[in-house]
């Protein structure tokens, strides 16, 4: 059992890969802004924190064997720049535990090696989400070697439904068209329990 905190835990994926990490038995703590939940996964702990906050975020890497990161912020506001900068600032302050991000599809490559961002997959006006994930990534992938982190990205499609019965796995190309947020929390989980990647992006698509 590990124990795996998990920030943005009460949305639609969070909430997904709360449930799933519960019900294999591994203790969650949950946070959010507020600290409340709407809908609790039962057996769930659930606090207050905010990730631009990094103080707050890394006291919560140290207590953590993984800290999963399912934040994309920005979407009220549309000012992504903030959250970027908290996984920049989280990078600087290296943590020891394992940094799990969830991750975009729009950073994936398309045959050519054009990200789907950029090959008009995604329409224009839903473009500045996808692109701050790639400015994520590129974070990550410039961190100093000892970081131990991953980031899973989802297919082009992404919606709350229950687990697929099997799962396809990709490294920069979609994987397929549409996963669920079900089959999703089950390749987070169990990429957690057997790691098969470490300092690299990889993606999912429902079998």
């Amino acid at each position: 059992m590990s124990r795996i905190s998990i920030i943005g835990a009460t949305g639609m994926i969070g909430s997904a890969i709360a449930r799933e990490a519960q019900e294999r038995g591994h203790e969650v703590i949950g946070t959010n802004r507020s600290g409340v939940a709407s809908n609790p996964v039962q057996g769930v702990t659930y606090r207050a924190l905010d990730l631009t906050d990094t103080d707050a975020v890394m006291a919560l890497a140290v207590e953590s064997d993984v800290l999963v990161i399912s934040v994309p912020g920005g979407r009220e506001t549309g000012d992504f720049g903030p959250v970027i900068r908290a996984h920049a600032d989280l990078i600087a302050a290296a943590p020891t535990s394992r940094i799990f991000v969830v991750g975009g599809a729009g950073g994936l490559e398309m045959p050519d090696g054009t990200l789907l961002i950029n090959a008009g997959v995604i329409p224009e006006e839903y473009a500045d989400e996808p692109r701050s994930f790639v400015e994520v990534l590129n974070l990550y992938r410039s961190a100093d070697k000892d970081l131990d982190w991953v980031m899973l990205a989802p297919s082009p499609e992404i919606a709350p439904g229950e687990k697929a019965e099997s799962y396809v796995l990709s490294d920069d190309a979609p994987a397929g068209d549409r996963v669920t947020t079900g089959t999703f929390a089950v390749a987070v989980l169990d990429e957690i329990e057997n790691p098969a990647h470490r300092r690299t992006r990889f993606t999912v698509a429902d079998a």
